[in-house]
């Protein structure tokens, strides 16, 4: 693992000149690797070798080189994807049975952001003075991508592939406890034609991210993580009018009805809540029950999540791993502890099972909450989660739209035309309807609110990459006179 360990840039894998620290298995404790971050210099060689490649390669012309190296990175990333997946179940404790879904659907990615600047033509159209108008897109210029923990490598490639795509260049941070699978997607870059300075990655914490975020030559960023931190990366950015996109937080409501068959609502509600130890920033956090069948469901709910499995991230019968470090713990612990201050009452779980190890954290269930409430308001991001009841449709819209957020929601009941109308009413950027958590990659991605700004995936994803660039084109002149027959169309 020792090539996987250095900062890429410029081509070249280099030591990086800042503090080492180890990288832990969740599941484990065990140090898996050492690294050294990247310092303030590094950060501007990086920069500077992807302005370099930008200027000085064709990479930001050549459409179908491209399309073919994409490809070929989708081919090498599906060739290798067991090992990618053991990688990241290693560095972040997920099942592995999540991993393997998270390669596949980064193959998928590469692959249709390639389909797509392959189909991709300006729009053109003759307009009523006799000039025709030709839009086109072209690259940003230099990207800096700043990717979470909790989809190490998903989360990236759903911004490196429209990026590359688009024609930019890359300055890439993951997460500094989650750098694994994007080192090892830096040598499969390189081997399948990427050119030199065209994909940098950098490795560090915050630091670092500050350092790409303000750094004059960076012309774009993207971001996915807190709300706080996102905040702060606009302010930053707005002293240069840089380009950016936002995904940030969510506190997601699902909506079950009393039409629906419980059980199965149970399972999705599991789902939605769960899925990655509830470390997704749509994880639906907040069930909102009709009270009808309220009881029966948190009855039901509760022993399901009591039920569920935690162990050994590799075990094909895994449910649940751990949360991602001693530090996360701590803080998803301090919203259980306020929580039951505040007068929650804590239905189930709440408690570490020290007996696997000392980051996993039963599945955890607050009821008799008021919307006022820190557990009702702010992401947790863990498994932690609330039930409410509702009486009325336009009750739970209420309760559903009251957050700051509005990242994603989901409805669950058997009148189809029902869930439309209420899918029309949440404030949230996706909605699923008798489903959860399921993104597809031409369907854009990202938030209402402070859930973000912009979106990912789907066309949008690559537009966010690009700036459009009007031409109006005019027949040669052929006389004098040409400004005073079209002053009148001077605005």
């Amino acid at each position: 693992m020792a090539e996987y360990l250095q900062l890429l840039i410029d081509g070249a894998w280099i030591e990086g000149a800042a503090s080492v620290r180890p990288l832990r298995n969740p599941a484990t404790g065990e140090e898996i690797a050492r690294i050294r971050d990247a310092d303030a210099t590094q950060v501007d060689e990086a920069v500077m070798a992807a302005q370099r490649a930008f200027h000085q390669t064709n990479w930001a012309t050549d459409t179908a080189l491209r399309v073919q190296v994409l490809r070929k990175l989708a081919d090498a990333l599906e060739t290798a994807a067991d090992e990618f997946a053991h990688l990241e179940t290693q560095n972040t404790g997920k099942p592995l049975r999540e991993s393997e879904l998270d390669v596949a659907d980064s193959v998928s990615c590469f692959r249709y952001y390639a389909d797509l600047i392959a189909s991709k033509e300006p729009w053109q159209k003759d307009m009523w003075d006799g000039s025709k108008s030709v839009v086109v897109y072209e690259p940003v210029g230099v990207c800096g991508l700043i990717v979470p923990w909790n989809f190490p490598l998903l989360l990236g490639v759903w911004k490196l592939a429209p990026a590359l795509a688009a024609g930019n260049t890359v300055v890439f941070k993951p997460a500094e406890l989650t750098p694994l699978t994007a080192l090892k997607l830096g040598t499969l870059a390189h081997a399948s034609g990427v050119p030199n300075g065209v994909f940098n990655i950098v490795l560090g914490d915050g630091q670092v991210g500050e350092e790409i975020v303000r750094h004059p030559d960076v012309d774009k960023i993207s971001f996915t993580g807190g709300a706080k931190t996102g905040k702060h990366i606009y302010a930053a950015c707005a002293e240069g009018l840089k380009r950016i996109s936002l995904e940030l937080g969510g506190k997601s409501p699902l909506l079950v009805f009393d039409d629906v068959d419980i059980d199965i609502s149970v399972d999705i509600a599991l789902f939605g809540a769960f899925f990655n130890q509830g470390q997704v920033c749509v994880a639906s956090s907040r069930l909102l029950v009709h009270e009808a069948i309220y009881k029966e469901f948190t009855e039901k709910f509760r022993r399901r999540a009591t039920g569920l499995k935690l162990g050994d991230p590799f075990h094909p019968t895994t449910e649940l791993g751990p949360v991602v470090s001693v530090e996360h713990l701590e803080n998803i612990n301090r919203f259980i502890r306020n929580a039951q201050c505040a007068g929650a009452t804590l239905l189930c779980g709440g408690k570490v099972k020290a007996d696997i190890g000392p980051l996993f954290l039963e599945p955890t269930v607050f009821v008799d909450v008021r919307q006022d409430m820190e557990i009702v308001q702010e992401e947790v991001f863990g498994p932690v989660i609330t039930i409410q009841p509702f009486a009325e449709e336009a009750d739970a819209i209420r309760l559903a739209n009251d957050t700051k957020y509005g990242l994603a929601a989901g409805v669950i009941t058997n009148h189809l035309a029902r869930a439309e109308r209420i899918a029309r009413s949440l404030r949230a950027g996706t909605v699923w309807l008798n489903g959860y958590h399921t993104p597809h990659v031409e369907a854009p991605w990202g938030g209402f609110k402070q859930s973000g700004i912009g979106r990912e995936l789907g066309p949008e994803g690559l537009i966010g990459f690009m700036e459009p660039k009007h031409m109006n084109i005019h027949p040669v002149p052929s006389k004098v006179g040409w400004f005073v027959e079209r002053g009148h169309t001077v605005r």
